[in-house]
């Protein structure tokens, strides 16, 4: 489509870039292992070259679509077959583009660094599973991978919602099809309620952004199928909580009672630097609806209690809080400890944990010494660090 732009997502790809950004006056901005970079000898690209970019990216019915809205989100296949999330938009009259790069493959579950409490989620027969995070922490990767994981063991029919669609499935054991918003349907919502009309057992809604898909959603739930979606949330509590509130207040006692009947679990994730300096892995909190947690959300005043239940939920049911899945990846050496109390949730509390002293007690743990970390590898020579 343009030889310019493929030659900068080829370089992302061959970087192992997560993401691209390009705006006016400056050269291609490369986001590596978390860090905004730029690679030498890359000069900063013209007002007339992004938008270029851009209108070749945009079908006729996108570019109205654009023109009306002022920001739009596409998906794009480039000739090597690589894939890519795009969101282009303006920014001080110009246009701007980010630009996600989709892995090839959907990454196999075992890669991922994820507890298997996650994998039995998928494995749910109904109900409803959420994936919950800031933008960029890995939730649709999450998500690719269960729907992979169902796709490769269960002869299942697979029906997934998304704007743009990301990852490719091809049926295994199962009969996946996948529909795109503005090219195959309009909004979630119908999509969703189409969707129970077609024989499914497992239905992925790319995200929970309305109360209509939440209506459809938990309605899908309740009749017998696997509802699996994101919320762009932090944690457990925030989740269920963004979901009540968004119902009027006369109805908001029902939800709870329908939403702690189809709900089975809700991961939590934020993503953290390797110790190695290979990339990110991800902490989690993962709260499993067990028959304490479906109490605390059918009591709005004791919602909060939530968080002390994943706490103390490990055995026999998995769950566990992002500080727990935090002090396991320090021990195991795959994150540094500084670079886990950096976003530990409660930082005092998690590092009087981590050294083995038991919180609410007098008791004393014997100290577990913190793990040295690997040798921080050198930045290749070839890579400037944004702003330098």
């Amino acid at each position: 489509m343009n030889p310019l732009l493929d030659q900068c997502l080829q370089t992302a790809r061959q970087l192992g870039a997560s993401d691209v950004h390009f705006k006016v006056g400056l050269p291609p901005v490369f986001r590596i292992k978390g860090a905004l970079r730029t690679v030498r000898d890359m000069p900063p690209l013209s007002g007339e070259v992004i938008s270029t970019f851009a209108i070749n990216l945009m079908s006729e019915r996108q570019r109205e679509h654009f023109d009306r809205e002022k920001d739009l989100d596409l998906g794009y296949s480039d000739e090597q077959g690589g894939r890519y999330r795009i969101n282009i938009f303006l920014q001080r009259g110009s246009y701007g583009i980010a630009m996600r790069v989709v892995p090839a493959e959907v990454p196999p579950f075992e890669r991922l660094t994820l507890p298997e409490v996650v994998l039995k989620l998928a494995n749910e027969p109904r109900g409803l599973v959420l994936v919950t995070g800031a933008t960029g922490s890995g939730k649709s990767t999450t998500l690719a991978a269960m729907v992979d994981a169902i796709n490769r063991t269960r002869a299942a029919h697979i029906i997934t919602i998304e704007d743009p669609i990301e990852y490719i499935h091809r049926d295994q054991r199962s009969i996946i099809n996948q529909r795109e918003l503005e090219f195959d349907t309009t909004t979630y919502a119908r999509a969703l309620r189409a969707a129970l009309r077609q024989n499914p057992d497992v239905i992925q809604v790319g995200e929970i952004r309305d109360l209509e898909t939440i209506e459809t959603a938990l309605l899908a739930a309740e009749t017998g199928h696997l509802v699996l979606s994101t919320i762009h949330t932090i944690d457990a509590v925030e989740t269920i909580n963004r979901i009540v509130v968004a119902f009027p207040t006369h109805q908001q006692a029902q939800v709870r009672t329908q939403l702690a009947g189809v709900l089975k679990g809700i991961i939590s994730q934020r993503l953290v630097p390797r110790a190695d300096g290979m990339g990110m892995v991800p902490a989690v909190e993962v709260m499993i609806n067990s028959q304490r947690v479906r109490e605390l959300i059918e009591q709005p005043t004791r919602l909060r209690e939530i968080s002390d239940a994943v706490a103390a939920g490990r055995h026999p049911y998995g769950m566990m809080t992002f500080d727990q899945c935090l002090t396991d990846h320090v021990r195991r050496r795959l994150v540094t400890y500084e670079a886990a109390l950096a976003v530990a949730t409660r930082p005092d509390d998690f590092a009087l944990a981590f050294h083995g002293i038991d919180i609410g007690s007098t008791a004393t743990a014997t100290t577990v010494k913190t793990p040295e970390p690997p040798p921080t590898p050198q930045r290749p020579p070839d890579f400037d660090r944004f702003g330098k």
